[in-house]
Parts: C-alpha cells; sequence; structure tokens
C-alpha cells in the first residue's frame, strides 16, 4: 500500500464532527508561598490559554491529517461563545454547524497550574438536556451538510447535554438513509442509544458500565467477547472497535476479531487518546481500508499522542512514518 496516497486519500474527506464541544482554559504561573488567609498556595501568574476542547479535539485531529472537519455542536451567545468562535477562525475550522444559543452556556474547564503541577480545576458549565429548538437547529444542520456530501459523521459523547436520544436517532437515520458512515465515542448515559451506527468505539471501562458487567480483561477473553456480543446485539453496530489501554485494541465485524497489542511507548500523557483514534479510524474506513489495518494505523496514533503532554493532536509526518512501518 503506497502510505502517501493513503494520507492524500484522507485529505479529499469531509467529516461532520457532532459532540459536546468546550474551552479548554489554562492559567499557568509560579507558586512562591502560602496564602496567609488560607492553607492554600498563591500563583504569580505568567502565562493564560484558551484552547478548544471537547469534540473540537477530535476536528482538529482531522484537519491535522488533511482532511475538512465541520463541528457540530450548541454553544451561548455569550462571551465563551464568542472566544469559541475566534478559536475555531484561528484554527482554521469551519463554524458552519455551530448553533449559538442564548439559553446555553459554553463550557470552559480553566485550568490552575502552578510549577507545573495541576492544582485546580473550575468547570463553568450547563449539563441539561438542550431544547426541543436547539435540537432541531443542530439536526437540520447535519442534513444540510449530508446534502451537500459528507463522508463521516463522528459523535463524539461529553455527556454534556447535546446528545440526547432524539438528536442521536435522527442524526443516525439521516446518516444511514444517506450511506454516510457513522462513528461513536460513546459515554455511558446514552450508550444504548447508538443503534445501527458503523463503528462503535467504547473504551473498556465504558464497555463495562454501559453493559453493568465486571471480569478481568487479562486473565478473562471469554468473558469480554461475551460483552461484546451483547452489546451487538442491542446496538446492531457493523464493527466494535474496543481501546484496552495498555492492551491495545480490539476490533471486530461479524466473524472477523483482532486483538492488537500496545506499542511500547513512552507515555507522558493519554489525555485526548481517544479522540485522535476514533479520528484516524473513521478516516481508515472513509478510504476503504481493510479491518485490521484500520485498528493498527487507529491503534498508532493513540500511542504517538499518549507520547506528547497534554491534549494535542496527532503530527501527521509521524504517524505517516509509523504506517510506513507496518505495511
Amino acid at each position: 500500500m503506497n502510505v502517501e496516497l493513503l494520507f492524500e486519500e484522507f485529505a479529499k474527506k469531509k467529516i461532520a464532527v457532532l459532540g459536546d464541544v468546550m474551552i479548554d482554559a489554562y492559567l499557568r504561573g509560579k507558586v512562591t508561598r502560602i496564602s496567609p488567609e488560607a492553607p492554600v498556595p498563591i500563583i504569580e501568574l505568567t502565562k493564560s490559554e484558551d484552547r478548544l476542547g471537547g469534540a473540537a479535539n477530535v476536528a482538529l485531529n482531522l484537519l491535522a491529517l488533511g482532511a475538512t472537519p465541520i463541528l457540530c455542536a450548541v454553544i451561548g451567545k455569550d462571551e465563551g461563545g464568542e472566544k469559541f468562535k475566534e478559536l475555531l477562525e484561528k484554527r482554521h475550522l469551519s463554524s458552519e454547524g455551530i448553533v449559538q444559543s442564548e439559553d446555553r452556556k459554553t463550557t470552559i474547564k480553566t485550568r490552575v497550574i502552578g510549577n507545573n503541577q495541576h492544582l485546580l480545576r473550575i468547570d463553568d458549565e450547563e449539563t441539561h438536556a438542550i431544547n426541543n429548538s436547539q435540537a432541531k437547529d443542530v439536526i437540520d444542520s447535519i442534513n444540510k451538510l449530508i446534502e451537500n456530501g459528507l463522508d463521516a459523521i463522528i459523535i463524539e459523547d461529553y455527556n454534556k447535554g447535546l446528545l440526547t436520544p432524539h438528536v442521536i436517532e435522527q442524526v443516525i437515520a439521516l446518516a444511514n438513509e444517506n450511506n454516510v458512515i457513522v462513528a461513536v465515542d460513546p459515554k455511558k448515559e446514552n450508550f444504548f442509544a447508538y443503534k445501527n451506527v458503523t463503528l462503535f468505539k467504547p473504551n473498556l471501562k465504558e464497555l463495562k458500565e454501559g453493559l453493568n458487567c465486571e471480569f478481568d480483561f487479562a486473565t478473562d477473553r471469554s468473558s469480554f467477547e461475551d460483552a461484546i456480543v451483547l452489546m451487538e446485539e442491542k446496538l446492531n453496530n457493523e464493527i466494535s472497535f474496543v481501546t484496552l489501554s495498555e492492551h491495545g485494541v480490539f476490533i471486530k465485524k461479524e466473524d472477523n476479531k483482532n486483538y492488537l497489542p500496545a506499542h511500547i511507548r513512552n507515555i507522558a500523557d493519554v489525555s485526548g487518546a481517544g479522540d485522535t483514534v476514533i479520528s484516524v479510524a473513521t478516516l481508515c474506513l472513509t478510504a476503504g481500508l481493510p479491518l485490521k489495518l484500520v485498528a493498527e494505523i487507529a491503534n498508532l496514533s493513540g500511542g504517538l499522542v499518549c507520547e506528547l503532554s497534554g491534549v494535542v493532536p496527532i503530527d501527521k509526518n509521524l504517524l505517516m512514518e509509523e504506517v510506513k512501518n507496518i505495511v
């Protein structure tokens, strides 16, 4: 397989990313003393930074690989919403699928870091379900994107209220009617709402929580595979793709199943690895790659981002070099 041609194929793809978005804000500084007012550190602020977070990190991964991502989400008509749109513009991401609402607050997660140590996180957010009007705007936005030509939809659930059962059902129905690939990164709350999708990608913890079952993957593969069968009976998904942390990944389609071990890495930070994995797996599916190769390339990508500190998108050139070693 010609790896350069594969990545050229990625660059032709247009993918909607439907999910909860947020601003990841960072306040960094030095701690030199304890406050006289309370036994807490005083931080002398040296740097503040705002980044796109949540489902937007999936879009950044797709963008890094040359594809055209379109974020579909609800943000507030507030200061955070305007800042979010500015960040989109700065990263050359389309705001075409963004719905702004006066009845919704833009999620901002602020991390306070002193002497390179994470001391505190402040969440400014609303997590109740979006209302009917907002849901209609989101569904209409997805429908319009499908009409204009879409290769796939990635649904990225962070449990912040965007992905209601109604939104999930309508979006999947629209995609299936138009032969558009749907890949899902689920959370426990709506685990069984994602029926009839192309690829369903829980991690091992989410699989156990979703099915309310417990087993030791390292010693009991039989119970793990029984859980996969039960999940597929309930969801009728085409492909099951489970990330297994230090055990690698598992992928299955009908009777074709593969376990792929994790690559030995110098792990710095696992944050955002799942976003990278689903981005790469979806692109590989749109390019028509065989099942095992989809998992192998996605597995490589997740390992690569774990070598870097913080939530960062995949490096296209690094991934290309690694893919050349396995094909």
